[in-house]
């Protein structure tokens, strides 16, 4: 098949998910064309069967705030003509799937059909699409997808709760390459971290108000007290200064690092021993499945569809959102003893095989077969 994939080339979620997805069908012999303005994070270095076409927006004096958009659909039909894509697969809504549609019916013109498959990865339906600014857009495009997939039961629900959609979402869970997160911890790098021991606890996000980071210090400071730990920060975002701010405030900096942005989570996941993700909403919890595939168990909160897969008592626990002091024993009760620890650790791995990009690949491809 020639497929296009259109999505963000950032950190986040829906842009990690589309990178790895074209980059695994690639592998299966398929011919991948990513469509974004700039090239993915995730896509590095040369890999057959994948091209990358950046696009280009002229900036004029006339304009405010350049057209992406309307160059994106440009750049969709260009690239769909000149490779004979067989589909295009969107990912995220805005404003990927409205794009895609102006494509879809500019080829209409000239007598190619383009099915185009949108999926929907969280906020682009639970924030940005509720905003009444984009709400019809957001409507009318998803229902003009020829079909539509989310990554949770809870996104889906969400969807049909928030928009008049007329057609079925089909749910396919986000996945994760168990393979590469199946990493011995590098030594020496732990020792830097925690050189007397420590047991480490991470947390991974874009540092939204969203994603509560303020918690993390929080809970941090509870289990500190009574476990030697350290914590590592990975990422960055509006609410790293307000961390920062009050871990100096609790007499904690010392004990946490801030890494910044990293592409290979796998070797910092490897060191951990357990993952923070107190999140306001989660669509799914991408981050929180890398982390049980590198064998690290989640305390996250119960929001959206991280009680799809962090199993309360297996992989970890869960609490309320913003329940600080609950999140903060369950984290001691599994520090705690090394016995406790390693028996989270080891159904946190084996939990995450069901979600093996070699089980959730084949969702897609008998998807995209559909349409040819």
């Amino acid at each position: 098949m020639r497929i296009g994939i259109v999505c963000y080339p950032t950190f986040g979620g829906s842009g990690v998910l589309a990178t790895e997805l074209g980059k695994a069908l690639a592998q299966k012999g398929h011919l991948v064309h990513f469509i974004t303005y700039q090239q993915p994070v995730r896509l590095n270095g040369f890999i057959p069967n994948i091209s990358y076409h950046e696009v280009q927006v002229p900036t004029y004096p006339l304009f405010d705030y350049p057209p992406y958009e309307t160059a994106l659909a440009s750049t969709m039909v260009d690239v769909i003509k000149n490779n004979n894509l067989d589909l295009l697969h969107v990912h995220y809504a805005i404003p990927h799937a409205s794009a895609a549609y102006m494509a879809k019916k500019i080829l209409e013109q000239e007598g190619k059909n383009i099915p185009v498959i949108t999926t929907l990865h969280g906020t682009d339906i639970t924030l940005v699409g509720r905003d009444k600014t984009y709400a019809p857009v957001v409507a009318f495009s998803i229902n003009q997808s020829d079909a539509i997939t989310a990554v949770s039961n809870d996104l889906r629900d969400e969807t049909y709760k928030i928009f008049d959609i007329e057609k079925d979402i089909k749910v396919i869970y986000n996945f994760v390459d168990v393979q590469r997160f199946n990493r011995k911890p590098i030594d020496a790098f732990k020792k830097v971290i925690a050189p007397n021991g420590e047991r480490v606890l991470l947390h991974a996000s874009n540092f939204r108000k969203l994603k509560r980071v303020l918690d993390v210090v929080k809970i941090f400071y509870e289990v500190q007290k009574e476990v030697p730990s350290k914590l590592l920060f990975v990422g960055d975002g509006p609410e790293r200064q307000a961390a920062e701010e009050l871990a100096r405030s609790l007499g904690v900096c010392d004990e946490i690092r801030f890494v910044g942005k990293q592409e290979q989570m796998e070797d910092i996941l490897a060191i951990a021993d357990l993952f923070l993700l107190p999140s306001e909403y989660e669509s799914f919890g991408l981050a929180a499945l890398e982390a049980m595939a590198s064998g690290v168990p989640v305390i996250s909160t119960n929001a959206g569809g991280l009680k799809e897969i962090n199993i309360d008592g297996e992989t970890g626990y869960m609490a309320n959102v913003g329940d600080v002091l609950t999140m903060s024993r369950k984290a001691l009760d599994i520090l705690r003893d090394n016995g406790t620890l390693d028996a989270f650790k080891k159904r946190a791995a084996v939990h995450a095989k069901k979600y093996d990009i070699a089980n959730i690949v084949p969702l897609y491809e008998e998807l995209y077969e559909r349409f040819l």
